[in-house]
């Protein structure tokens, strides 16, 4: 039998010892609201991609900061490429899985845009191919990752959690999204 107080008190405290110094992360978190300020301002926009439950994320950011998070305000264009299916299995099977996001990137981006890719390793091809992309592209690369992999060096700024599980990685990372959509209300 499952000793579920077990693991509710062994996973919060692994989130409580992520948590214990944030400082650094939350620096993170205030240069990439930094980052969106101005590019939203010259009106640019930005492309969000992540795998699984990154995916997941990405497309959090995405309806939070074209919809709303809490109060009513002008959207802001954040564009989350994992959402098409369509376009992920087009480009799929085309090109292959390690093309989704670059070839959107390539498709949709700007020079003065920003690419925000999470990936919890830090090493997901796909991610890294549409990274290089934006960067060859003139563009921003944000990094929402771990702190093993290659993405946060080859990222113009990064978010790093600061925990070795991925189950708190990601839940760091949706705090980071709600603390920059938190800078985006009307009251701030």
């Amino acid at each position: 039998m499952v000793n579920m107080k077990n693991i509710y008190e062994k996973q919060s405290r692994e989130l409580r010892d992520a948590l214990g110094d944030v400082g650094v992360f939350h620096d993170q978190i205030a240069q990439v609201v930094k980052q969106l300020q101005e590019a939203f301002a010259a009106g640019k926009k930005v492309l969000v991609a992540g795998n699984g439950g990154s995916a997941a994320e990405a497309q959090h950011l995405s309806d939070e900061m074209v919809g709303r998070y809490k109060e009513d305000r002008l959207p802001y264009p954040v564009v989350a490429l994992t959402a098409d299916s369509a376009v992920l299995t087009c480009i799929g099977n085309d090109y292959g899985y390690e093309n989704i996001f670059k070839r959107q990137v390539e498709a949709l981006g700007k020079e003065g845009d920003i690419f925000m890719g999470l990936t919890t390793s830090g090493t997901s091809e796909n991610i890294l191919a549409a990274a290089a992309k934006a960067r060859e592209m003139g563009m921003t690369v944000i990094a929402f990752t771990g702190e093993k992999g290659t993405f946060k060096d080859m990222a113009d700024y990064a978010v790093v959690a600061p925990t070795k599980t991925g189950a708190r990685m990601q839940e760091l990372h949706l705090h980071a999204i709600h603390l920059i959509c938190e800078a985006f209300e009307p009251a701030n």
